[in-house]
């Protein structure tokens, strides 16, 4: 790669100098050289000029000196900023001493040694070449964080970078948590609500989401409409990932409820954020190739929590878990669910209710668990159990989807949803 080199010298014979000393190297292509007689005329030249590496510069000049020329290369930005070399009478320690301290790179007395300016001058393209490549290595490093961040909190997305994320990247099978959420009646609300509406409505929901997922240092796997994709212990390795995945779809289901409130004031019905957790294999890593990055996850695992979502419709529930995940998860706090055999499967799948302290310690929990005991067992008294349970908390439907179920006609906790 060439260096471009200005010089800046009053001296009507330097640039003949300059060119026969260094004609090697221009021939080459290793340097290219340019010429100021001032340092007014050097600002006009770098204008012009932004990929000047370097500039070798006198002190006594006419219209502007290289003190102070040098004053105005160090306002410049860090990755404008050029490699100084101040030129100096010998001896003159004092313009020396405030270059040096004004940010030269180095210096050379006059009269010039073309030897000694050779040297300085290979000394500094060194210099250049490094800070070159440590800006590179800078700009990818931002390039990469940024694509990073649309899926990665801002504390694995810094991780991921500073020790580079090809290892983590690549397509691999590894145990993970899943998270999958949805907006019950999002196709109706796009069909009634105004563009402008709805375009702050649907940014400020997965905005809020996704920053719900990053404080539990989540990856964001995909956002498909009104549908989001979470990842735990993907990329990076998260041993408590059933726990984070568990109060994180407690904590995504917290903010949507009031986040749906909060709009509600203001006249739009939001409906309600569903969600299906589950742990288990998956096939994780960037599917998009070389030239798109689409980090994401496939298998049994990823479906069984798209279905876990989708259950909720049918059970009156906000968050549906698997018993793998609430196993996994320290000091899971829930109640059961059933045995939901999913679409697509013939062996059913235990699942919970995730449920926050208060409401878990409540009597009404104890209740429910009491009636689902006996539903458990075939025991007749299930359905007098769910409707004195009902008949007190009428805003439970939980409780009344397995009240409807016992009358009609269904037994026990296995249950087949459409």
């Amino acid at each position: 790669m060439t260096t471009t080199i200005l010089f800046v010298d009053d001296e009507p014979d330097l640039e003949a100098l300059v060119l026969q000393k260094f004609r090697r190297q221009i021939r080459e292509g290793a340097v290219e050289v340019m010429f100021a007689h001032d340092g007014l005329e050097a600002l006009q030249t770098l204008e012009q000029n932004p990929n000047v590496d370097m500039v070798v510069s006198d002190i006594n000049m006419p219209r502007m000196d290289g003190l102070s020329l040098l004053a105005r290369l160090q306002e410049a930005e860090d990755t404008d900023r050029k490699s100084t070399i101040i030129v100096s009478a010998y001896g003159d320690m004092s313009n020396i001493r405030t270059a040096m301290n004004r940010g030269a790179f180095d210096f050379l007395t006059k009269p010039i040694d073309f030897g000694d300016l050779e040297t300085t001058i290979d000394k500094t393209i060194r210099h250049v070449v490094m800070l070159r490549e440590a800006r590179l290595r800078q700009a990818e490093a931002e390039r990469a964080h940024a694509s990073l961040s649309r899926y990665f909190s801002p504390q694995v997305a810094k991780r991921l970078v500073a020790k580079g994320e090809s290892d983590s990247m690549e397509v691999q099978w590894r145990d993970v948590g899943t998270i999958f959420t949805d907006i019950k009646g999002f196709t109706t609300l796009v069909e009634s609500a105004k563009p402008d509406v709805l375009g702050v409505l649907l940014n400020e929901y997965v905005e809020g989401m996704t920053g719900v997922v990053f404080a539990h240092e989540g990856t964001v796997a995909k956002i498909i409409g009104d549908g989001i994709h979470v990842l735990f212990n993907a990329p990076g390795e998260q041993p408590d990932y059933a726990t984070r995945a568990v109060a994180c779809a407690r904590d995504l289901d917290s903010w949507a409820q009031e986040f749906r409130q909060r709009w509600k004031k203001k006249g739009v019905d939001f409906g309600i954020t569903r969600i299906g957790v589950h742990a288990g294999p998956a096939l994780v890593g960037n599917f998009g190739g070389s030239e798109y990055f689409d980090y994401t996850a496939h298998g049994d695992t990823i479906n069984t929590a798209s279905r876990l979502e989708s259950a909720n419709k049918h059970l009156g529930t906000r968050i549906c878990v698997s018993e793998t995940i609430a196993k996994a998860a320290e000091n899971f706090r829930g109640r059961p669910v059933g045995d939901i055999v999913l679409r697509g499967r013939s062996e059913p799948l235990r699942t919970y209710e995730p449920l926050e302290e208060e409401a878990f310690a409540a009597p009404a929990t104890s209740q429910y668990r009491e009636a689902f005991a006996k539903l458990e067992a075939g025991d007749a008294a299930a359905m007098p159990a769910f409707a004195a349970l009902v008949g007190t908390h009428a805003d439970d439907p939980l409780a009344g989807f397995h009240l409807k179920r016992l009358l009609n006609g269904a037994k026990g906790v296995r249950m087949q949803l459409e």
